[in-house]
C-alpha cells in the first residue's frame, strides 16, 4: 500500500475525511472535507506527519516554520520539532492570524531579514491562505526555503513559485455557492474551517 493510501486510510479511521456539505474558508462549497485536526489530535499521527514532512526539507536551512491559524498551527509545531531534533538548530516556530482579514503576526512574533522560512499549512484547496503569509515573510526579509502541507485538494494545481511537498495530493470537487448542485439541492451546509465567511 503506497503512502497516500496509508494516509487516507487514517484520515476515515479517525473521522478527518468527512461527507456531506461544506463551505471552505477559501469560499468554495465541498461535498467532502479534510479535518485535519481530528488526525493531528493524536500524538502519534501528528509526529508521523511531522516527520513525513520534515524529512522531505532535512537538507534545507530553515530558521522558522510559519504556519496560519489555526489549521497548520499543530502541523508546523509536529514539522519544527522533527527538524529541531535532527538538526539541532534551534529553529521557531510561528504562526499568523488574521487582522481585519488580513494575515498578520500578532503576539511577539516577528520575521527576521534573511531568514529562511518554510511555510506549513494542514490542507491546500486555493492556497490562498499560503500565499499571504508568503507575501508576509518576503516583505519581512524573508527567503522561502518552500511549502509543506498534509494534503492538496486542487490535484496539485496550486503553484506558490517555490518548493512544495505534499503527503496527499487529490483532485476533490469544489464549487461557488451559485454554481453548488448541494446548495440546489437544499442540503444543509456545515462551516467547520477556522474562518467563517
Amino acid at each position: 500500500m503506497e503512502l497516500q493510501d496509508k494516509l487516507l486510510k487514517i484520515f476515515r479511521e479517525t473521522n478527518a475525511l468527512l461527507s456531506g456539505h461544506f463551505a471552505l474558508t477559501s469560499g468554495f462549497h465541498s461535498d467532502s472535507y479534510f479535518q485535519c485536526a481530528l488526525v493531528l489530535q493524536d500524538p502519534k499521527y501528528a509526529r508521523l506527519l511531522g516527520e513525513l514532512i520534515g524529512e522531505r526539507f532535512l537538507n534545507e536551512e530553515i530558521d522558522a516554520v510559519i504556519a496560519p491559524a489555526i489549521g497548520g498551527i499543530v502541523i508546523a509545531c509536529a514539522i519544527g520539532d522533527y527538524l529541531d531534533q535532527k538538526n539541532k538548530k534551534g529553529l521557531r516556530v510561528i504562526f499568523t492570524e488574521r487582522v481585519d482579514d488580513k494575515m498578520a503576526l500578532r503576539r511577539g512574533f516577528s520575521i527576521k531579514k534573511g531568514e529562511k522560512v518554510l511555510v506549513v499549512e494542514d490542507v491546500i484547496t486555493t492556497g490562498g491562505s499560503i500565499k499571504e503569509v508568503i507575501e508576509l515573510a518576503k516583505n519581512g526579509g524573508a527567503k522561502i526555503v518552500g511549502v509543506g502541507s498534509i494534503v492538496d485538494r486542487s490535484g496539485g494545481k496550486v503553484d506558490f513559485g517555490v518548493r512544495k511537498e505534499v503527503l496527499v495530493t487529490l483532485d476533490v470537487k469544489k464549487f461557488t455557492q451559485a454554481e453548488c448542485p448541494l446548495c440546489k439541492k437544499g442540503i444543509p451546509v456545515d462551516k467547520p474551517g477556522s474562518r467563517k465567511k
